[in-house]
């Protein structure tokens, strides 16, 4: 039986895509080819129940996939695809979850008529819960398109955006926006921390508030400057701490700049 999809590579972010499409039943595991040099990362991926090869050179030659999914860094990429040479030129879509990692790229490695799609997915993404950027070039067939959809919202919200330049965007926004929401709640443990909580209990307070606050938008779909507007009484408590954060557009300036900062270095990024 031909695989459907074929995995190259099962670290930290392919396993978690793996557990996704399992889990949530979207592909049968004997669908699923894990093409894996690491015997431990092999090993959880065939436990799953997908079948498993230590590289490209272990897939045998009958195999006729409908997507190729790569989840390797960046630095190794060129060197892995030389080994999906043979997938290339039509008849197999790649999608591809390394940052930077230009259409073009893939094109070049793995020959010209290749349709690719690329992805952004952030960290939550391990546990279900992440945000996906997608771009598929014009020449991936809509089906195969839908289906790597498909795929990615089995581990959160996928966005579809129709210019490959708008991944960069995306990375800034949400690839990289789990850092900044990490930052502000360290900043907040750490003020809880300096009223005289302890560790454990400030950690709680800041977690547990950024948790609930980002389920009550997601679970309401709400506007968050409306909810920002219920939970803020004229002259109360919420309003004189905003004035610190809003006034003269203090935080969104921060926010911008963060976001502007991590937009610059992802284009520079793809460019190298």
């Amino acid at each position: 039986m031909s695989a459907r999809i074929i995995l190259a590579g099962c670290g930290n972010m392919g396993f978690a895509m793996l557990q996704g499409w399992l889990g949530t039943g979207i592909v049968h595991p004997s669908a699923v080819l894990v093409a894996e040099p690491n015997d431990a990362f092999r090993r959880r991926a065939e436990e799953l129940g997908a079948r498993v090869a230590a590289g490209a050179e272990g897939i045998e030659e009958d195999e006729k996939p409908e997507l190729v999914v790569v989840a390797v860094k960046p630095q190794v990429i060129r060197a892995v695809l030389e080994g999906y040479r043979r997938f290339g030129g039509g008849a197999t879509s790649f999608l591809s979850v390394a940052a930077g990692t230009l259409v073009s790229t893939f094109v070049e490695a793995v020959g010209q008529g290749t349709p690719v799609m690329r992805a952004m997915p952030n960290l939550p993404a391990a546990v279900g819960k992440g945000v996906i950027g997608l771009f598929a070039a014009p020449d991936v067939p809509p089906a195969t398109r839908d289906f790597a959809e498909k795929l990615l919202a089995a581990n959160g919200s996928v966005v579809r955006v129709e210019s490959e330049g708008m991944i960069d965007a995306v990375t800034a926004v949400s690839g990289s926006g789990p850092g900044y929401v990490f930052l502000f709640i360290e900043a907040l443990a750490q003020a809880a921390r300096s009223f005289g909580f302890s560790e454990e209990d400030a950690l709680v307070l800041a977690r547990d508030t950024v948790w609930g606050a980002g389920a009550l938008v997601h679970e309401t779909r709400g506007d968050p400057g409306e909810l920002r507007r219920q939970v803020t009484s004229v002259g109360g408590t919420t309003a004189a701490g905003l004035s610190v954060l809003m006034t003269e557009d203090r935080l969104q300036r921060l926010v911008g700049g963060a976001v502007e900062a991590a937009l610059n270095r992802a284009k520079e990024l793809a460019k190298s």
